[in-house]
């Protein structure tokens, strides 16, 4: 199935579309917990666009909980990961590092093992009946952003569920995009894999 359509416009969508029969959201909010509880790991090739369309390639590992990796190769020089309790973004050519507590920005919603979603989340009504969008946001805590993921459904995948990729909102209005292909779920990622090498300063 060909998702291009569908991870650009997910923002736009999970804003304006009405929600989806009480029933409906359950079993679908149950069903993407359920591909949350058997996805320990995932590794995969990502396409990152900012809010001004630029984009960006490279590699992403993950691991439940709180592991992640943003691999944009050595000729991008950056990186960002997550160790488990916080999101480190390094800059190696400014020599600069930005960190935050990974429960307090929008992808804690997907690096947790078992996210509150009756709480914070609702499905968005899609005309395909073989994607699902999950709206994640916090309405307690605003500050720690907005999360909309886009599965699709892969009877292969953990919980009947892919995860095609994600639109990002911080605080500041601010949006990034994540559109995902060659997903594998449950492979080894180390542990190794989840340090960095600190930044010199400039």
């Amino acid at each position: 199935m060909k998702l291009s359509y569908l991870v650009a416009p997910v923002a736009a969508v999970a804003m304006i579309a009405a929600p989806a029969p009480a029933a409906k959201q359950q079993s679908m909010l149950d069903r993407v917990e359920t591909h949350l509880a058997q996805s320990s790991s995932m590794t995969a090739n990502f396409t990152q666009t900012d809010g001004k369309g630029r984009s960006i390639g490279g590699t992403l590992s993950m691991k439940r909980p709180g592991k992640v990796r943003f691999d944009y190769g050595k000729q991008a020089n950056m990186l960002m990961v997550g160790d488990g309790r916080e999101l480190h973004f390094i800059d190696y050519e400014v020599g600069q590092k930005s960190t935050w507590k990974i429960k307090e920005s929008p992808l804690a919603v997907l690096l947790d093992n078992k996210p509150n979603l009756d709480r914070i989340a609702r499905i968005v009504p899609t005309e395909d009946d073989r994607v699902v969008i999950v709206r994640a946001r916090d309405a307690r805590r605003p500050e720690f952003g907005t999360l909309i993921l886009a599965f699709t459904k892969t009877s292969s995948a953990p919980g009947g569920l892919q995860l095609a990729g994600w639109t990002a909102i911080d605080a500041q209005n601010k949006r990034t995009q994540i559109q995902l292909s060659n997903q594998r779920y449950n492979v080894s990622v180390p542990d190794a894999r989840f340090t960095y090498v600190e930044p010199k300063k400039r």
